[in-house]
């Protein structure tokens, strides 16, 4: 996958395929995921895992908790894309 293919509106897309209990019209690219989804450690390793297999890009834990927005995990998955 190339970078232009990758948008942050097709990641969303990608987190609401993993995590069906989240409504899409409650989602934007700015907001505080740990804010709104119900966010414990499960969940982040689901989240590190759909990441892996959709853009096979590994993202770690300290990547992921220094993330406050779904744009900043879209950003780490874009920039190890990119390399």
């Amino acid at each position: 996958m190339n970078n232009s293919e990758l948008t942050v509106e097709m990641f969303i897309s990608k987190i609401v395929e993993e995590f069906p209990d989240i409504e899409r019209e409650k989602i934007t690219a700015d907001m505080k995921f740990r804010d709104h989804l119900e966010w414990d450690s499960i969940n982040a390793l689901i989240l590190i895992a759909m990441v892996n297999v959709e853009y096979d890009v590994t993202i770690n834990a300290e990547e992921l908790i220094n993330a406050q927005t779904i744009r900043d995990v879209f950003k780490v998955i874009e920039t190890k894309i990119e390399k």
